[in-house]
């Protein structure tokens, strides 16, 4: 019989399943994201610092670019 209310995605209940299915996998991830440490915000300021070396070593790159030129 192929009518509603049988197999796992032709009823309410089916359907019911499947979302707690999909909700109990996003509910584990983000549980172990949690437990891994995971954290942007620190790994933004890791970045930022960065850039800002970066800056710093571009002008001294030109510093020693305008010191080598007057030589």
């Amino acid at each position: 019989m192929n009518g509603m209310g049988y197999g796992i995605t032709g009823s309410f209940w089916g359907f019911l399943l499947n979302l707690l299915i999909i909700l109990l996998i996003v509910g584990v991830a983000v549980v172990l994201l949690n437990r891994s440490g995971y954290t942007a915000p620190r790994d933004n300021e890791r970045i930022i610092k960065m850039e800002r070396d970066i800056e710093e070593i571009k002008k001294t790159v030109e510093d020693i670019k305008s010191k080598l030129e007057e030589i």
